[in-house]
């Protein structure tokens, strides 16, 4: 009992000079990044072992009273974002609402989240997928208060939203460094599953820099259509996905909720599960909090995310489709294209180049790049290992805005990019573990469709499996192009359609 008023008095009083400190500063406070303004609320605190303690007590009761409940309402209908692939077992918390939906699908009437407290005076983190098309937002406080909420800023890229609420001296979690983040360490989710109040659950940290392809199933909205084909531009910037993995017992509702470490400070935003049920089965998702940083404070300052791009398309080696490029690594990410315009192409990067390293951190898979590449800003340098013809190089590369490297489309040749053109669909390379799930040698996975091209009239949706063009074997977006190049006329596609059932089409290009 003494102990437990000895560390009650400790908080109390680093409390007490924390908010202080805060109120001094308020007038500057929207020019602080959240982390220079966690700085001045948590300049008291000790700094201990990220690997903490294991009595949960003091961490579970320091961040309980700063994540809240999200209730969200909308109306009878709404134009959802795009579909999503029955054979995909990685379903979201929200449980129908947000950006999993096939456009014109009725959404429900209403749903609900979590969200974590950032500042006193009422920012707040969460998933996009949880305030996304929603008509009214509503925040639960841990005091029982009910209040609204406006959304500053929200990105689908990332799977997260910027929210705000008319209130002073909330609670705040104190964030950690997901870089520190040790596989094994033990963490807790703190949220509001399945619409109980908050709930606390722990596990360890399973895995890290997870990519699970749930931001890509999504298909674009008619606006973003419209746009594409008015000026070619992609429809949307390419999905950062390098999950922090966790065994930690999270379901619906703990979206947007916080994954801390042992001593209650925020290294992830609960984002998403794997299951076949909908429930927990032992796999959830989060957010990396040093990805979210930048992402939120641009979010305050901009409404929007600015991004920086290298301006390459790449593709993560392994043993399969190192063979089929012809390179000996099986590490590394092959670079197959590089755009005009790009830091890249300035940076002499050429087509053929594998990329080895990112600021000196060895390159494994495209979450290690996409995340770190995710915390940068137009104009910010970055240094790039990689290996060509045997050697390694290094360079530096100045990213660019996206406006400046997506204006053009990828240089093909002509029979080739008139049956892209034609079939109107972007592709993504299949893991080890869903060839063998479907017991196929070879595939590729259908991530995008636009309204104008073939695949989307016959209804061939994001999440239909091509395995050959042309009679091609397919196991990269590389063996798409030199597939599609060997007819200027007919194009023959058989593959596995989300429901599981065979398929064979032959489109003409004429």
């Amino acid at each position: 009992m003494k102990r437990l008023g000895l560390i009650a008095l400790a908080a109390f009083i680093g409390g007490a000079a924390a908010i202080g400190g805060y109120k001094l500063l308020e007038p500057l406070n929207n020019q602080l990044s959240f982390a220079e303004q966690q700085h001045v609320l948590f300049a008291n605190n000790p700094k201990i072992s990220s690997a903490g303690t294991l009595d949960f007590v003091e961490a579970a009761a320091a961040v309980s009273p700063a994540v809240v409940h999200i209730k969200t309402s909308y109306g009878a209908t709404s134009s959802a974002k795009g579909g999503s692939s029955p054979m995909d077992m990685f379903e979201d918390f929200f449980g129908g609402g947000g950006g999993g939906n096939r456009r014109g699908q009725r959404q429900p009437g209403a749903a609900s989240g979590s969200g974590v407290i950032l500042t006193p005076d009422g920012y707040i983190v969460t998933n996009n997928h949880v305030v996304d098309n929603a008509d009214k937002i509503e925040v639960i406080l841990s005091d029982r208060r009910k209040v609204s909420a406006k959304v500053i800023g929200k990105d689908a890229n990332t799977d997260l939203a910027l929210i705000k609420v008319d209130a002073t001296d909330l609670p705040v979690v104190k964030m950690g460094n997901s870089d520190n983040v040790q596989i094994g360490e033990w963490v807790l989710a703190v949220g509001f599953p399945l619409d109980l109040q908050t709930t606390v659950t722990a596990g360890i940290v399973s895995a890290k820099a997870r990519s699970i392809g749930i931001l890509n199933r999504t298909q674009p909205t008619e606006e973003q259509y419209e746009e594409y084909q008015r000026t070619g531009k992609t429809p949307s910037s390419p999905s950062i996905e390098s999950y922090i993995q966790t065994d930690a017992a999270i379901n619906p509702g703990n979206s947007g909720g916080a994954l801390v470490n042992a001593n209650g400070e925020l290294i992830g935003i609960n984002a998403a599960i794997a299951s076949q049920t909908g429930t927990n089965v032992g796999y959830g998702f989060a957010i990396p909090i040093n990805l979210a940083k930048k992402i939120l404070d641009d979010f305050r300052k901009y409404g929007e995310v600015k991004r920086g791009y290298i301006g390459v398309s790449f593709v993560a080696l392994d043993a399969d489709n190192a063979e089929s490029f012809k390179v000996k690594d099986i590490a590394g990410l092959y670079v197959n294209e590089v755009f005009a315009n790009s830091g890249a192409a300035s940076a002499g990067l050429k087509k053929g180049d594998i990329i080895k390293k990112v600021e000196g951190d060895i390159i494994y898979d495209s979450p290690d790049l996409q995340e770190k590449i995710g915390r940068l800003n137009p104009g910010d340098k970055v240094q790039l290992t990689y290996l060509r013809d045997g050697q390694m190089k290094t360079t530096s590369v100045v990213l660019k805005p996206e406006s400046s490297i997506t204006e053009r489309k990828p240089v093909l040749a002509k029979s080739s990019a008139a049956s892209i053109e034609k079939l109107g669909a972007t592709f993504s390379a299949l893991s080890p573990q869903v060839k063998t799930k479907l017991g196929i040698k070879n595939g590729v996975v259908v991530t995008r469709t636009n309204t104008s091209g073939l695949f989307y009239q016959y209804d061939l949706i994001p999440g239909t499996v091509i395995t050959s063009i042309n009679d091609v074997p397919l196991n990269t977006t590389a063996d798409v192009t030199s597939a599609l190049g060997r007819s200027a006329d007919k194009i023959k596609v058989v593959g596995i359609l989300p429901d599981g059932g065979k398929m064979s089409w032959m489109f003409s290009t004429k």
